[in-house]
Parts: structure tokens; C-alpha cells; sequence
């Protein structure tokens, strides 16, 4: 099963979409497992990513996949990070 992070926040718009981009592609039947992290509270996950969120990171890889995104391109980043 590939493991993915999704970088956000409670507050974010776009970080919904982003959810449901990812909902869509789990309806599909792609074996992924998609921890959703708040950055809210890390000072240093608000500075490396806070601009740029929601982020779509490959914990294994340290690969990124940042904002705006599609079903197409998250499932060709998770295929890619592989």
C-alpha cells in the first residue's frame, strides 16, 4: 500500500479540494493510505510548506506534489514516487 501525506490546514479551502481529489482517487480502488497532517501548529512545516499547501508529499522519497493538482496527476505522482 503506498503511504502519501497530505499537507493543510483546517482553515484551507483549496486543502478541501484537495481531500477531495484524493476521495476520488480512493474511490477508484488505488491502494493508497493518505495521512492528512495540519500544519497549523508546526512552526516548521508552516515555513517549508505554508505557502504553498495543500502539498501532497511521498514520505518515503521526500517527493512533492504541490498545488493545483488533479486525479491525473496525483495517481502519475504516486506511480512515479514508487
Amino acid at each position: 500500500m503506498k503511504e502519501l501525506q497530505l499537507l493543510g490546514t483546517s482553515a484551507c479551502h483549496l486543502c478541501e479540494l484537495a481531500e477531495g481529489v484524493l476521495s476520488h482517487c480512493l474511490a477508484q480502488g488505488y491502494a493508497w493510505e493518505v495521512e492528512v497532517i495540519d500544519i497549523a501548529d508546526d512552526d516548521v512545516l508552516i515555513s517549508q510548506w505554508g505557502e504553498q499547501i495543500p502539498v501532497l508529499l511521498d514520505p518515503a522519497s521526500g517527493a512533492a506534489l504541490c498545488w493545483p493538482f488533479d486525479g491525473e496527476a496525483a495517481i502519475a505522482f504516486a506511480e512515479s514516487a514508487a
